[in-house]
This record gives structure tokens, C-alpha cells and sequence, in this order.
């Protein structure tokens, strides 16, 4: 019998049998489920199993086109806070990742850097659309160049896994179930099923271009296929109400709906800017939509790491109530 999770505003509530989940599905159904066998976690109104009738097949999610025009492929994630993610791709299959993502894959598997996002290979695409897709990756920070990896052989299932580049957790998202487009960091993107389009999405409001951390520009995904996207630490997803809004640190936005207007505010008065220690601005998310949040911003850990180095005398002394010099002895720092 199967094992179900629900989650409300971020609380998670489970294991529950057949009967519980429906139940409680049926008391309110503005969450989210999750069981064994589902690649992420689904609205639960989109879910047939926790009908009145239950036990049904799960409804598929149509394409907004009428066509799929990505990969469909099959993965599992490993690990902890040091994820990679395993893709399991059929004859004339691909995936397309960043270049240095790569962990491992199969000899049946083969490596073509492509131009751009990698969106339009080998469906028909034109120059001109592989050169837009290579420019909107020039102007959010990457590379020119993707690299795609594809199934070569005939017959049977092949294997290609990516890493995560720093501690964190990888997200599966199939953009189908948010509309076929979500907002995301400039950096966040880790891999996708070949026909993902990898674009950009300009912040309107100067205001949140010049202070909401992420800058004047973000990442937009957009398609009908999986997109994984890495973010550090844990993560927390909230399904905001519309006109519902939350305060966040402005590094740890990760993701949003492109219903969810992103804003930013000012923390409060003087003293909490001089020495709150949260910044000048907040972002401010407003709802109707999903967001995504992490707990450790790269910057902000790379930031500590930065401040604890031992360069110019910028270590902190911890261990040691020696300082510089305990650190010497201790093995800390070196000559």
C-alpha cells in the first residue's frame, strides 16, 4: 500500500495510508503530494489517486503546445548535501548540462558541445535561433557553449549523472506542472532534457534590478521537460495565496512562477541597516505562485570561508585561543 506526504505552507505531514491521505486531501486540497514512484512532488488537484475515488492512475499534465518538444527521461538523485543526479536515457535520448557538471556516464553515451542552450538540436532549429539561445546565456554569465549528452546505441538504457558544484540540493522540476516557465537564478541551473529552452527573464522595477541580489537579469527555463536546479543548503518551497507576500534575504531566493511578482523593501530604519546584519533590502515575494528558498546562498558561504582564510592575517584564530599563533601549532596554517 502506498505511502503518501503531504505538504501545507512548507509543513510536511506523513506517512499516511490510501485512506488518511484522501481524506485529508479531500479536506484541502491547496497542497502538495508525494509517494514513492513520483518524480516530485504535484498539486494535489492534479492528483486523481487522492480523489474521492482514489485509486485511480495519476492525471498526466498536457503540454501547452500539444506537442512534447523535450526528452522525456527517467532519474534518480543521490545523496544528501553533496547531491548528483543520475539520468537514465533511452535510444536517441539526450540531456544537456552545463559544461564541468559532468560525474559520470556510460561508453554508449556520447559528449557534443552544441552552441547555445542546446534547445533546438536536432529538432529543426535554424542558426539563427542556436545564435539567440548562445547570446541569452553571454548575457546571464555563461558559457557560449552547452554540452549535450546523448544516447548513441540502438537498443537498451544508458546512464549520465551530474554533480552538484558545491553543498546544496538538487530540485526536479517538470515545468509543465508550473506553467511551462520558471524564474530562476543566473546560476542555478544544473541540467535539463534536450528541448529545454535556457532564456532570460529582465527585473522591470530598477529598484529590485539594482538591489534584489540577483541582479538586473535572471534565468528563465521554459519548455514541457525536466529542469533540475541546484541551490544550496536546504531547501523551502512555498505556495503563495494571491496577494500573499513573504520577506526574504535577497541570496536566498532560488526560483519563483512567473506569476510571483519579485519586489524589494528596505529592511526598516537606520540602525537595522548599519547593524542588523541583514543587508540594506529584503526581497519581497508576492503571490499568486510557488517559490523556491535556500538556507545557504553560495555568496554567503563563500563569504565566510573568505573572512576565516589566512591571508593577510584574516584568520579569526578559531580553535585557538592563541590566534594565529594556535593555528600555527594546531596544524591550521602553514608556511
Amino acid at each position: 500500500m502506498s505511502q503518501w506526504y503531504l505538504s501545507y505552507n512548507g509543513q510536511q505531514t506523513g506517512p499516511l495510508d490510501q485512506a488518511a491521505a484522501v481524506d485529508m486531501a479531500s479536506k484541502n486540497p491547496n497542497g502538495y503530494c508525494w509517494r514513492a514512484g513520483f518524480a516530485e512532488w504535484l498539486p494535489i488537484s492534479r492528483c486523481a489517486e487522492l480523489s474521492a475515488g482514489g485509486g485511480q492512475a495519476l492525471v498526466p499534465t498536457p503540454p501547452p503546445t500539444g506537442r512534447r518538444g523535450a526528452d522525456e527521461i527517467d532519474f534518480k538523485i543521490y545523496g544528501e548535501d553533496m547531491q548528483f543526479v543520475e539520468i537514465e536515457l533511452d535510444p536517441g535520448e539526450s540531456a544537456v548540462a552545463e559544461a564541468g557538471a559532468m560525474m559520470f556516464k556510460d561508453s554508449v553515451v556520447q559528449m557534443e558541445t552544441v552552441f547555445g542552450d542546446g534547445s533546438h538540436s536536432g529538432q529543426g532549429g535554424s542558426f539563427f535561433d542556436k545564435l539567440v539561445g548562445a547570446g541569452k546565456r553571454i548575457i546571464t554569465g555563461e558559457s557560449l557553449f552547452t554540452t549535450m549528452f546523448s544516447h548513441a546505441g540502438q537498443s537498451g538504457k544508458a546512464k549520465v549523472a551530474f554533480a552538484a558544484p558545491y553543498p546544496g540540493t538538487i530540485i526536479p522540476l517538470t515545468l509543465t506542472n508550473y506553467g511551462g516557465k520558471i524564474i530562476a537564478q543566473k546560476d542555478s541551473f544544473l541540467c535539463a532534457a534536450r528541448g529545454v529552452s535556457i532564456g532570460i527573464h529582465f527585473q522591470k522595477k530598477v529598484m529590485t534590478a539594482l538591489f534584489g541580489g540577483e541582479g538586473f537579469i535572471m534565468q528563465k527555463l521554459e519548455g514541457d521537460g525536466l529542469v533540475f536546479v541546484h541551490a544550496g543548503g536546504t531547501i523551502v518551497e512555498r505556495e503563495l495565496k494571491a496577494g500573499e507576500r513573504i520577506d526574504v534575504d535577497t541570496g536566498c531566493v532560488v526560483a519563483h512562477t512567473s506569476s510571483v511578482d519579485m519586489d524589494v523593501k528596505p529592511v526598516g530604519g537606520v540602525k537595522s541597516m548599519l547593524f542588523g546584519g541583514e543587508g540594506v533590502f529584503l526581497a519581497t515575494l508576492t503571490g499568486p505562485g510557488h517559490v523556491w528558498l535556500q538556507s545557504l546562498p553560495f555568496s554567503r558561504m563563500a563569504g565566510r570561508i573568505h573572512a576565516a582564510a589566512p591571508q593577510r592575517g584574516g584568520s579569526r584564530g578559531e580553535g585557538s585561543v592563541l590566534g594565529g599563533l594556535g593555528n600555527l601549532l594546531d596544524g591550521d596554517n602553514s608556511f
